[in-house]
């Protein structure tokens, strides 16, 4: 059982995404609906379950952590999970633990969270004009992020600024954004819109920003330098020259990145996606609580649907039609 995980495609899966709970005190329109119906509490694997599961995990071979929601830090006593994980830090087999989150209870956490051993901290806002991001947010207010991003910065951790690029949306602040980021000495990384979940009026086609175009207008104003490096994840970075800064590109729709992908998913519910565009899924649930003292099915568990992880997604617009859309919201699978 000390083998580790390689797919089907001979890629080693050595990065795990956990989503910890599927409630986020944001509606991002592009992420959920308004009036969201989300899971009974007890359908959500405990604390110590996710300790669990995460160290099995480590235990196969993945390094590199980062846990999601919904939000991250709305969940109950989060911290203690966060503060468990650093034994796997401190012994080395894990090396690195980070989260994603929308910077609202950053405040709050980011002294513990350093002290947890969390050095990277990915903020997802998509707009710098307060009015645009109380629309996008629907209940964000950002002020409070940007104060969260402050005590985050003050408390030594590196901050990464994920925007959703959305046309007619945040267009006109690219070089805005841009510019705060390089001032702050923050990087950032833009996505392309996915097509997740029922989000109620939203069109996801009239929403698509093609990060081509995003990145032709980049060059207008900069001299932008394709950079070879990878941080374990999906993006594709370049250097501005004239600031020095990264800036990253996510984009499953333009150019399929999957050839490298080295990363699976487990819910706050225990279902394990070896593929955020594919609804194929494993309960990994089951085998943890039907052998509370015995991991070995949970890591056969684990083995098993790896063993199933396609080799890339369907995402695709364009035929001018959501191709490829997947059922669950974004805040389900972990953003």
């Amino acid at each position: 059982m000390t083998a580790p995980l390689i797919d089907p495609f001979q890629r080693p899966i050595s990065y795990l995404r956990v989503s910890v709970t599927d409630r986020c005190d944001f509606r991002c329109v592009y992420c959920m609906s308004e009036n969201m119906t989300f899971l009974p509490k007890k359908e959500l694997l405990t604390l110590e379950e996710l300790d669990r599961m995460c160290s099995t995990f480590i235990g196969l071979g993945v390094e590199k952590l980062r846990i999601t929601g919904g939000e991250p830090l709305v969940r109950r006593d989060i911290m203690t999970f966060f503060r468990s994980m650093t034994r796997h830090l401190d012994s080395g087999a894990l090396k690195e633990l980070t989260l994603t989150t929308n910077g609202s209870q950053l405040a709050k956490f980011a002294g513990e969270l350093f002290d947890a051993g969390v050095r990277r901290v990915n903020v997802s806002m998509d707009t710098l004009d307060e009015a645009k991001f109380a629309d996008v947010t629907r209940w964000g207010r950002l002020p409070q992020v940007l104060k969260g991003i402050d005590a985050a910065q003050e408390a030594g951790l590196r901050i990464k600024i994920n925007a959703v690029a959305l046309k007619g949306f945040n267009e006109d602040e690219l070089f805005r954004m841009t510019e705060w980021c390089a001032e702050r000495d923050m990087d950032l990384t833009w996505i392309e819109v996915m097509p997740m979940g029922d989000i109620g009026n939203e069109n996801r086609l009239d929403q698509y920003w093609k990060l081509s175009d995003l990145r032709a207008r980049l060059a207008e104003n900069y001299t932008v330098t394709d950079l070879p490096e990878r941080t374990g994840g999906p993006a594709r970075y370049v250097r501005l020259e004239e600031t020095g800064q990264k800036i990253g590109f996510i984009t499953p729709l333009t150019h399929n990145f999957c050839e490298s992908c080295n990363r699976v998913r487990l819910t706050c519910t225990g279902e394990l996606f070896m593929c955020l565009g594919q609804e194929d899924n494993a309960d990994l649930r089951a085998a943890l609580r039907n052998h509370p003292g015995d991991d070995a099915p949970l890591e056969e568990a684990i083995r098993a649907a790896i063993r199933l992880k396609p080799k890339g997604h369907d995402f695709d617009y364009s035929r001018q039609t959501v191709d490829g859309r997947v059922s669950r919201h974004m805040s389900h699978t972990g953003g």
